[in-house]
């Protein structure tokens, strides 16, 4: 059984964003769409029915955002098979759970309540650093919320980042009938000698791209693939090509030790900065020794 795209929804005008998203990839994918709402309101209000209601205010209130979302989903793609809940936890806490048993999740850029000044609120980038599947955060202008470029940004990584991520972009790819942008960046080391030319730097980059990329490309054939090896910090051309892309994919090494799950400055920067959608897929889970 397939399982479902998971969106996390709040009320907000960012969440409306993401559930429309949502659904056009669920509808894409013919996959069932699970709205999930996370709520403290048993801890604040216990079960005692509020004054003048036959249920706590706070239940209430949370039964309404889901019943809005489901709404909303179901006005957008009615063929799309979507179920609800309200899980009695914080929002992070909520998507962290759901994602266990999801094919992605899905946030917008911004929570309800959160600062109007910020660029990516707590919520996502938290989910976005520590799920153990693949997180979308649903920003960006409304040409790449649209989906009207046809074209999927994959920022290609080392080995130990990207397989994951090159698989995720060629599915996204090939569903869309788009072209799949692959990008791997190179810099001119310091220690470099004089007869390293930016020409066998490029190869090289160029090398690894189909080095990274051939099992996909092969199990993809139909998927067009424009290979670019450019000299640049990675966030910097990915944040820059983003605005000509209706979806970025990086990858993430999951490292869990003292200082918990970390993410990568790369991915970090795209969900700040992105002209588009941002998906980070995780490629693993290792553990650092506590020396």
């Amino acid at each position: 059984m397939e399982l479902p795209l998971v969106v996390g929804v709040d009320g907000s005008d960012g969440c409306l964003s993401a559930i429309d998203w949502a659904v056009d990839e669920a509808a894409r994918h013919r996959l069932p769409l699970r709205l999930v709402h996370g709520s403290l309101w048993e801890r604040y209000e216990g079960r005692t029915p509020s004054v003048g209601l036959d249920r706590p205010a706070g239940q209430v209130s949370a039964d309404h955002i889901v019943a809005s979302a489901a709404e909303r989903a179901l006005r957008r793609g009615p063929d799309v098979k979507v179920s609800t809940d309200v899980l009695l936890t914080d929002a992070t806490d909520a998507l962290l759970r759901a994602g266990d048993n999801a094919t992605a999740l899905i946030t917008g850029s911004r929570g309800r309540g959160e600062l109007k000044g910020l660029l990516l609120g707590s919520v996502g980038l938290t989910v976005a650093a520590r799920a153990h599947c693949p997180v979308v955060v649903v920003r960006g202008d409304k040409a790449g919320l649209a989906g009207t470029h046809q074209r999927i940004l994959l920022g290609v990584g080392g080995p130990s980042t990207s397989a994951e991520a090159v698989r995720f972009a060629f599915r996204e790819a090939e569903v869309r009938g788009g072209v799949l942008d692959a990008v791997r960046t190179w810099r001119r080391a310091a220690h470099a000698t004089p007869d390293e030319s930016e020409r066998e730097h490029e190869e090289r980059a160029h090398a690894e791209l189909e080095e990274l990329l051939g099992a996909a490309t092969a199990e993809h054939p139909a998927v067009r693939v424009h290979r670019t090896a450019l000299e640049g910090p990675a966030r910097k051309v990915l944040v820059h090509r983003s605005a000509a892309a209706d979806l970025v994919v990086v990858g993430a090494r999951r490292r869990q030790g003292r200082f918990g799950l970390q993410l990568g400055m790369v991915a970090h920067t795209l969900l700040h900065h992105a002209a588009c959608p941002v998906a980070v897929v995780p490629q693993g889970v290792s553990r650092e020794p506590l020396a």
